[in-house]
């Protein structure tokens, strides 16, 4: 082979391959897909959604408590008034003020009594109360003020002053509880202790022993 002969051909000079043919026969990166999380994406997401629950849980139970407190706070409030009221009777010496207990006493009862249905429609059991709202309602301190009265000789002006507050606590607790509530039966029930006791305060709160 001659190098100047003319019948011999140059050698080509190889060309280069494109880049899109090389990344063609590269290896391809796997693509990820939106349900391809790992394991620690799991445990996120499941811790989120975990949390999510419990945050409305504890909205759901504060809104029920909320609206079941007044409710039990004011059945406890009325028991333990009415154990007052009982409790009183021996100790007046006005005629007058004896009639007043003695009939605030009958509409205790009754209040009691016709309290179970309408509460128990709104969900409370007015024999299952929370310990703790019964303890808050207790008229221990109240007792203890009046014992002293009766031994002081000033029983009868203290208890009407003190029982007018207690039934004006009352009311005012029913008034909540009636523009909180959309239950009609409990409303009913409401309108009708209310309309019953609210003459009653007025009476204690106008008792002088003068009269």
């Amino acid at each position: 082979m001659y190098p100047n002969d003319p019948h011999q051909f140059p050698t080509p000079t190889p060309t280069p391959p494109p880049t899109d043919y090389l990344n063609q026969i590269a290896p391809q990166a796997p693509k990820k897909t939106l349900m391809s999380f790992g394991i620690r994406q799991v445990i996120v997401v499941g811790g989120a959604l975990i949390l999510l629950v419990i945050i409305l849980i504890i909205i759901v139970n504060s809104i029920a408590g909320a609206r079941r407190d007044p409710l039990e706070r004011l059945s406890a409030r009325l028991t333990s008034t009415e154990t007052i009221v009982t409790a009183a009777q021996p100790n007046l010496k006005s005629s007058k003020l004896r009639s007043l207990n003695s009939n605030l006493s009958l509409s205790m009862t009754n209040t009691n009594r016709d309290i179970a249905k309408p509460f128990l429609s709104a969900g409370i059991d007015i024999k299952k109360l929370d310990k703790k709202i019964v303890a808050g309602e207790s008229t221990e301190a109240l007792a203890e003020r009046l014992e002293n009265a009766r031994l002081n000789a000033v029983y009868d002006r203290t208890y009407a002053r003190e029982m007018a507050y207690q039934l004006g606590t009352l009311l005012t607790l029913m008034k909540q509880t009636y523009t909180d509530s959309n239950n009609g039966e409990l409303r009913t029930f409401l309108t009708t202790a209310y309309n019953n006791l609210e003459p009653t305060q007025a009476s204690f709160a106008n008792f002088s022993e003068n009269e």
